[in-house]
């Protein structure tokens, strides 16, 4: 319950900002449809056609940087997508508009709001799916680790006996926390640091020698 108030109140102006614009901008192209000879259901159907196209191209582009996903041209063909939709929902606004500066600015704010709307939402979806960087190893780079384990793995002998470059590098990881905190580093802490398993770094830590803690 708790979780889900926090949501309402971090995304809940965005959704509504959302729903609003999307309400203004509908109108205005279903009216300009009707004007053109769409009466009845295809109206509506243009309406909902423009202002779907935008939250599923904004869609799209929020998947492709999830995957990396790489474009082909200038602009990939989800970002073509939203920027066609947002285009056609202006043009049938500033139609609808009073022909003066004013009437055209408060004719276009439903299509900027609404555009504005889906680019907090996609930015914000795409940032639920980020991960946090593991934790800074000091000695040895990140990018290590992936080759060591592989040593690791095609070590030869006890299968509980880790390489010898990746007890080197649990060694300087434990000498370092030592050296900062004054303490062994635990288990729990080597495998975070890490990144292995539980079995791994219980085998790693058996590896390496106990310092004792300072008073």
């Amino acid at each position: 319950m708790r979780r889900l108030a926090s949501w309402l109140l971090d995304s809940g102006p965005v959704l509504v900002l959302a729903l609003i614009a999307g309400a203004g901008s509908f109108s205005h192209v279903r009216q300009t449809a009707v004007e053109h000879g769409q009466t009845g259901a295809m109206a509506w159907a243009v309406a909902v056609c423009v202002d779907l196209t935008c939250v599923m191209a904004a869609r799209e582009r929020q998947r492709d940087k999830k995957t990396g996903r790489k474009r082909t041209g200038p602009l990939s063909w989800p970002t073509f997508v939203l920027v066609a939709g947002i285009v056609l929902s202006l043009a049938a606004n500033l139609h609808q508009a009073e022909p003066s500066v004013w009437g055209w600015l408060t004719a276009a704010t439903p299509a900027a709001a609404f555009l504005v709307a889906v680019s907090m939402l996609e930015r914000r979806a795409t940032a639920l799916h980020l991960k946090p960087s593991p934790p800074s190893t000091g000695s040895a780079p990140a990018a290590a680790i992936p080759s060591l384990l592989s040593a690791s793995d095609g070590a030869q002998g006890d299968a509980t006996d880790p390489s010898p470059a990746l007890l080197d590098y649990a060694r300087r990881v434990a000498d370092e926390h030592h050296a900062k905190h004054g303490k062994p580093i635990t288990l729990d802490l080597l495998r975070a640091r890490l990144g292995v398993s539980s079995q791994l770094a219980t085998d790693l830590l058996r590896h390496l020698p106990t310092a004792p803690e300072t008073s």
